[in-house]
């Protein structure tokens, strides 16, 4: 198998909504889930480009990775409707941070990664072979550097998805 490179996904979050759900029994618990809900709005570039537009309602684990949930739909610049659902991990800053490496990079320092797979449909004939397609997501939830954590909105985090077609080739014999 092989991954052939479809498009790029750039989108935010202009508001965010969520709940947190702890244990009442255990005032010293730190750890806690959140049920999370996001409107998505942003741009396709690739084989496929277009307008995104989403909703995503993940929950937030209790080591804090996110558990993407997120369907929405693609206007394509030549007028076709693909929708859209992605299904994956945010994985947890700490996580993210182990994985770059050098946690002195200023390029990924304050960015999450994001790992998942996505299924499309579609009517349009150009478009009609994403039907039958898995796609791998390779994305990064990438927060502004500049602006400290206590006076971040959701609106300045920018999510950009690299999504792939998982391409059939035979098993070894």
């Amino acid at each position: 198998m092989r991954l052939r490179p479809l498009y790029t996904v750039r989108f935010f979050y202009p508001k965010d909504y969520g709940v947190e759900i702890k244990n009442p029994e255990d005032a010293t618990a730190t750890s806690k889930e959140e049920e999370l809900f996001f409107f998505a709005e942003g741009t396709c570039e690739g084989i496929i480009s277009g307008r995104f537009k989403g909703a995503n309602h993940p929950r937030r684990r209790a080591d804090s990775a996110a558990v993407m949930n997120l369907q929405g739909f693609i206007e394509t610049d030549d007028g076709a409707l693909i929708i859209t659902d992605y299904q994956g991990y945010g994985r947890s800053y700490q996580r993210s941070q182990k994985l770059y490496g050098d946690a002195s990079d200023e390029k990924t320092k304050f960015r999450r990664q994001v790992v998942g797979m996505a299924k499309h449909y579609v009517d349009a004939d150009k478009y009609r072979w994403l039907n039958d397609a898995i796609c791998a997501i390779a994305g990064e939830v990438r927060s502004p550097a500049n602006i400290p954590p206590e006076r971040m909105k959701q609106a300045d985090v920018v999510l950009v998805f690299s999504v792939a077609e998982l391409v059939w080739e035979a098993p070894p014999e």
